[in-house]
């Protein structure tokens, strides 16, 4: 098992990869990665499916079958998906069994066109929930304000969560209270709290990339010296949140009942500038109690070179504080930034759901011919 990926877990920070494709599955790959790279959990977005289904080879038996029997597109795509991330779940099962259930987790994401829609979100994640049948799968719901609802709703029926697409800490705060009001309403009708898993997914270095943008547009010394340093206080002054509410007596009656803490998942931390290092956004995110999901290169890169230098997120808050104020005063503004970032996620990810649909239909019509 790799040291340095061992040491990042020994400092609480549960190592999960964010990519799964019916190769990954077939060849082991993903059982090694838990094997022999510490990787405790899997995270996919409509980005990761759309590259995975363009390899034919692995999926077509399953389109054949798909397009002889006149399954519609939509249906299609639910099909394969769910398949894969049925198969990563038993994959990960021991993992779940062995964290009583606080790891081991896969995450598959709802249709994310629905993302401004409450009811067809609630409807999607129900449907999810049953084809996979898996205790350890969580429906990743985007944190836009509609979202909100749609994640304690699914929370009050016992469905565990993966809140995506979080950006502002205002916003992060509302997904806290909607974690919170789906497991008081899921207490009410007496269901096992210690079976409904969250975690919120912070992104992180999309803040830096829109930051850094407006910085360069500033050009001066005192901007430059800011970049590649907004995103990492953003996510500290999360954590900051996130121990302030889940310290409440809310929270304690919670866990009194058997609930787990939704913990944060620091996501999107992979290096946009290649002036950074390529492991900044795990090194400076270290602290008991979070997840660092990975994509590969990432992943890889921790293992060769990354180092764990104690804890450094908690205590940090002040400097953090004064980051985004310095910011602030340039004329970036902190709102304007989180909005169009939630905004361009929401786009990105209905983009990349097109991209697999296209895939999809593609691969279909190939079926049909054969």
């Amino acid at each position: 098992m790799n040291d340095r990926l061992a040491a990042l877990s020994d400092a609480g920070v549960a190592v999960w990869i964010d990519d799964v494709s019916r190769g990954r599955l077939s060849t082991g790959n993903l059982a090694e990665l838990v094997a022999d790279k510490h990787v405790v959990g899997v995270t996919s977005n409509p980005t990761i499916f759309a590259k995975a289904v363009g390899k034919a080879d692995d999926y077509a038996e399953q389109n054949r079958d798909l397009a002889a029997r006149g399954v519609d597109l939509e249906e299609a795509v639910r099909a394969i998906t769910t398949y894969d991330i049925r198969w990563a779940c038993d994959v990960l099962r021991p993992v779940y069994d062995r964290t009583d259930g606080v790891d081991g987790r896969v995450s598959l994401e709802v249709d994310p066109r629905l993302a401004k829609d409450t009811l067809k979100t609630v409807a999607e994640a129900r449907a999810l929930w049953w084809l996979v049948d898996r205790p350890n799968l969580f429906i990743k719901i985007p944190a836009t304000r509609e979202g909100l609802s749609a994640i304690t709703a699914a929370l009050a029926e016992g469905i565990s969560v993966n809140v995506t697409l979080i950006f502002a800490l205002q916003r992060y705060r509302d997904v806290m209270d909607a974690f919170m009001t789906g497991l008081e309403k899921a207490k009410d009708k007496g269901l096992d709290l210690s079976r409904i898993g969250s975690v919120a997914s912070f992104f992180v270095s999309r803040v830096d990339t829109e930051y850094d943008k407006r910085l360069d547009k500033i050009g001066t010394d005192e901007a430059k010296a800011l970049k590649g340093k907004a995103a990492i206080a953003n996510a500290r002054l999360a954590f900051e949140a996130y121990e302030e509410v889940f310290s409440s007596d809310r929270w304690k009656a919670l866990a009194a009942a058997g609930a787990k803490p939704q913990r944060p998942l620091w996501a999107s931390t992979s290096t946009k500038d290649p002036n950074l290092p390529d492991t900044i956004y795990v090194t400076e995110l270290v602290t008991d109690g979070v997840v660092n999901t990975m994509p590969e290169a990432t992943l890889n890169a921790f293992a060769d070179h990354g180092e764990v230098r104690g804890d450094t997120v908690r205590g940090r808050y002040d400097e953090a504080r004064q980051l985004i104020a310095g910011l602030e005063k340039l004329g970036i503004s902190y709102d304007e930034v989180v909005e169009q970032l939630e905004v361009e996620g929401v786009e990105k990810f209905a983009a990349s759901w097109k991209e697999l649909l296209d895939t999809v239909r593609t691969a279909l019509e190939g079926g049909n011919k054969k």
